[in-house]
């Protein structure tokens, strides 16, 4: 049994009495009062994080700090454990985040108050708590099934990438949430990064002339982000942990440590792994850059990449390569870091320091281009980003914190930085990439329009059926 939660009108009641107690304002939720889904300005928002480790313990603080928000419950079907994570060692599970939740609003000389509920399972802390947002932070897996299910029930979504696990279960996702008219926003944080959006403006607004080419450089591999990548044999459930619940729709499965907190990524029953990973983020500005944000690509070729035998637990691709073609005449090259299809360019903008090869690089004519990616923006000419992007050109959507951006939009109803449709336009390619390297493909045909392929195989991996009872 997970912890009791008050009942709607004694949690009206207790959160503006913790509210006081806290230095809060005593407001009630617009979603509690029932006066529709976008709160006045001067309304708190309860949120409520469904899955909490990794990826969670990085962007709740951003949640947190945001004197707008109140996180009220979270819900994870594992209690509590330690593992390492993307930044060394981590503690995930519901009570995880219920101490620094509570933790949070009791420091700062304010009296302690337990805000927090935790919960097992996230469609009870659904049903039970007047929550205005949730924060989705759980395996691929599961995003299309709480995207449908939350927004059904009018729920704000900001909702961690890669935004779907196949191509179907990510137009379900984009038409249930039109439908509902909710905000959405995908944590394709790259979007509110100033190097991004300066390098797809100066692109966008022909400062290399012409796009002809763009080259993104992802991770390749199988990263062991819990160290226990060799424990792949079925074990003994940890304590308090509804490994049910965690597998959800997905296959029956037994429990496997090699599995937790990260190592999922790996495995087509739960995710695409760096292909669709990181492809979630440096495809997604190369499609900002090239303009095709609501398109896809018409075809892909030169297919080709090393996966693991389908029996190994890790089957996933390690190594990749595949060139889309555009209906606007732009190729676009992926391949994995160690291909080194980069261009090795020093001096310039990059400082004397030889490029990586994780990024996008744009290229345009007689020799200009722009190279981008987390550390470092730079461009041919030297000179390139002097120039000032005039009133009259065109300006990309700004965006200077991605967080503050969703709440911004919740209150607004304008449209946020990362929207579904352009989330969902993005991973296909992933999708379509890791569909053709399981078919053994070396290319493929494919219709933007209306989402298929002329190859009846191709189209039979656009979706997956989900495990008895999950449907929606």
């Amino acid at each position: 049994m997970n912890e009791a939660a008050p009942t709607t009108t004694s949690r009206r009641r207790f959160i503006a009495t913790a509210a006081t107690a806290l230095g809060f304002p005593t407001i009630i939720p617009s979603s509690a009062l029932g006066l529709g889904s976008r709160p006045a300005p001067s309304q708190r928002l309860n949120v409520g994080l469904i899955g909490y480790g990794t990826i969670a313990t990085d962007w709740t603080g951003n949640f947190l700090s945001d004197d707008r928000i109140q996180v009220v419950a979270v819900a994870d079907p594992m209690k509590k454990y330690g593992h390492y994570g993307y930044k060394g060692e981590k503690t995930g599970g519901r009570d995880a985040a219920k101490e620094r939740v509570d933790g949070y609003y009791s420091k700062e000389g304010k009296k302690p108050s337990k805000v927090c509920t935790p919960y097992v399972d996230f469609r009870e802390m659904l049903d039970k708590e007047d929550l205005d947002v949730v924060q989705v932070s759980t395996p691929d897996h599961w995003h299309a099934y709480i995207a449908m299910y939350a927004s059904g029930k009018g729920k704000h979504i900001y909702g961690q990438k890669p935004l779907a696990l196949t191509i179907d279960e990510g137009r379900r996702m984009v038409d249930a949430v039109t439908k509902s008219g909710v905000t959405w926003q995908t944590g394709s944080q790259q979007r509110s990064d100033l190097k991004f959006r300066m390098a797809c403006e100066f692109v966008r607004n022909g400062r290399i002339g012409k796009l002809k080419r763009v080259r993104v450089g992802l991770p390749g591999g199988h990263t062991d982000w819990n160290q226990m990548g060799s424990q792949q044999a079925p074990a003994p459930l940890p304590p308090d942990f509804d490994w049910q619940l965690w597998l959800g729709p997905a296959p029956e499965i037994e429990y496997r440590p090699a599995l937790l907190p990260l190592n999922w990524r790996h495995n087509y029953n739960f995710s695409g792994g760096m292909i669709t990973d990181f492809g979630a983020h440096h495809i997604d500005i190369a499609h900002w850059g090239m303009d095709v944000e609501r398109t896809g690509p018409v075809a892909m070729k030169n297919i080709r990449g090393e996966v693991p035998a389908p029996t190994e637990f890790y089957n996933t691709a390690t190594k990749f390569h595949f060139e889309c073609e555009y209906a606007n005449g732009v190729e676009m090259l992926v391949t994995d870091s160690s291909e080194k299809t980069m261009p090795e360019v020093e001096g310039n903008a990059a400082a004397g320091k030889k490029f990586d090869h994780t990024g996008i690089f744009f290229e345009g004519e007689n020799g200009k281009w722009i190279w981008v990616n987390r550390d470092r923006l730079a461009g041919n000419p030297a000179d390139l980003f002097k120039q000032v992007i005039e009133p009259g050109e065109i300006h990309l959507y700004e965006s200077k914190d991605h967080t503050r951006n969703f709440i911004d939009c919740i209150y607004s109803g304008k449209p946020t930085a990362a929207p579904i449709e352009i989330s969902h336009r993005t991973i296909t390619v992933s999708h379509l990439a890791n569909i053709a390297l399981r078919l053994g493909h070396d290319k493929l045909e494919w219709n933007p329009g209306t989402e298929r392929s002329a190859d009846d195989k191709v189209n039979s991996m656009l979706k997956r059926e989900w495990r008895k009872p999950w449907a929606l």
